[in-house]
């Protein structure tokens, strides 16, 4: 008879076993682990210790680093949230030009969506900064259904906006309102209290 084993999840050799080239199936866990003690809190003082060498990590290297853990997790996970919020807020940062003009462009047909992503009017590169920073920092706390929320609605308004400015990119467009869709279902699990 074989001796059955309990699976553990990764614990403090997370970072040295990524970087020896670790088993993808390892990485997806310690991604989903980091990504759900970034959003629930640590539970215990080594979950502490793990989010603060976390935090470290993403301070040293970039946040592009944990991120990276969370690319191929599903939509409706906590880590694919991340992910997309991760994504959306790298490309803001890239061009707020562009996000500016691209929601400007799409709040005439996204009203409802306009009121919840909360930029002012009119928004400018430096608004649409500030808005993303500000979703993103939310994602500690009780609060992470409504951050998901707020950060669906500024995707859907630039994706709308894509779609009608003329240098616009039909399929970038789509993506973005598929992003929009995935964030508002992972808001509405949260709300359940069902996302995982």
């Amino acid at each position: 008879m074989s001796e059955y084993r309990r699976p553990s999840l990764p614990g403090a050799a997370m970072f040295e076993a990524l970087a020896d080239g670790a088993d993808p199936a390892e990485a997806t866990a310690a991604g989903h682990r980091i990504a759900n003690l970034l959003v629930r809190g640590p539970h215990d003082d080594a979950d502490a210790g793990l989010v603060d060498r976390v935090l470290h990590l993403a301070d040293e290297e970039g946040l592009g680093v944990i991120a990276e853990l969370w690319s191929h997790a599903a939509a409706d996970s906590v880590a694919g949230a991340l992910w997309r919020l991760y994504l959306l807020r790298t490309w803001v940062h890239a061009k707020p030009d562009q996000a500016a003009r691209e929601f400007a462009a799409g709040k005439a047909y996204a009203p409802v969506h306009e009121v919840l992503a909360g930029v002012v009017d009119p928004p400018g590169p430096e608004e649409v900064l500030t808005l993303v920073d500000t979703v993103v920092s939310g994602i500690v706390g009780d609060d992470f259904d409504v951050m998901l929320d707020r950060a669906a609605a500024f995707a859907h308004i630039v994706g709308v906006g894509r779609a009608q400015v003329d240098s616009g990119d039909p399929a970038s467009a789509a993506r973005l309102v598929d992003m929009a869709i995935h964030l508002r279902k992972a808001a509405t699990l949260e709300r359940a209290g069902t996302l995982p």
